[in-house]
């Protein structure tokens, strides 16, 4: 099970670091908010998953004088840090960078380059989706899936699953922002994306926060 998780929080992290990179060149190139939210949003899943490594390693520590019971809780608490994590600048920034984007929109430019990023992006996050449900799906037996993810004690896999579920989410709404904004020449369409992404991490995060405390 270990081994199955850190295989998953590193090809996560893989993923989310490419995405994040063509994101970030993305928005620069064509202005959009969305697009730059979502830049943020897969920063945030990559230190997170960092963390996550980190957390899983402290986790196999043996036991010693101070902690005669072992490690093993850090790995919730480190989980529960990434809960915040995405709570505070995933969705913050998200909220922020939409509601100033409506207040003072900016048309953007060259939008054939967000779609080309959404699209990588979209696969490389379905990617790390399909490695985290081989991991899951391997430990769930015959548990519905809402079962399973209510009693896994997998808190990397859980947590990769429900931020991917979030990423691939806010994908789908900024190609939508992005396509709504060149339709209608009106770029608040696109700021109104980066504000429902902002209140999917916000989602996603009291899941997660819910799940690791559990």
């Amino acid at each position: 099970m270990a081994g199955g998780s850190t295989r998953v929080i590193l090809t996560a992290l893989a993923a989310n670091v490419g995405i994040a990179i063509a994101k970030f060149v993305a928005a620069g190139i064509t202005g959009s908010s969305a697009m730059l939210t979502e830049g943020v949003h897969s920063l945030v899943d990559s230190a997170n998953h960092g963390i996550l490594l980190y957390g899983t390693k402290r986790s196999h520590k043996p036991a010693d004088g101070i902690h005669p019971l072992g490690y093993g809780r850090e790995l919730y608490f480190w989980s529960f840090v990434v809960a915040i994590l995405v709570f505070a600048l995933g969705a913050g920034v998200a909220l922020y960078e939409g509601i100033l984007h409506i207040l003072h929109p900016e048309h953007g430019t060259d939008p054939m380059v967000a779609y080309i990023v959404l699209g990588v992006a979209f696969a490389l996050e379905s990617w790390s989706t399909w490695e985290a449900m081989k991991s899951f799906n391997g430990a769930r037996g015959t548990q519905s899936f809402w079962q399973a993810l209510r009693n896994s004690k997998d808190a990397p896999t859980i947590i990769v699953l429900l931020e991917n579920g979030g990423a691939l989410s806010g994908l789908a709404i900024a190609a939508v922002g992005i396509a709504l904004s060149q339709w209608t020449h009106n770029p608040v369409w696109d700021g109104v994306a980066s504000v429902l992404i902002g209140l999917v991490l916000a989602a996603v995060a009291i899941l997660l926060c819910i799940e690791a405390k559990g």
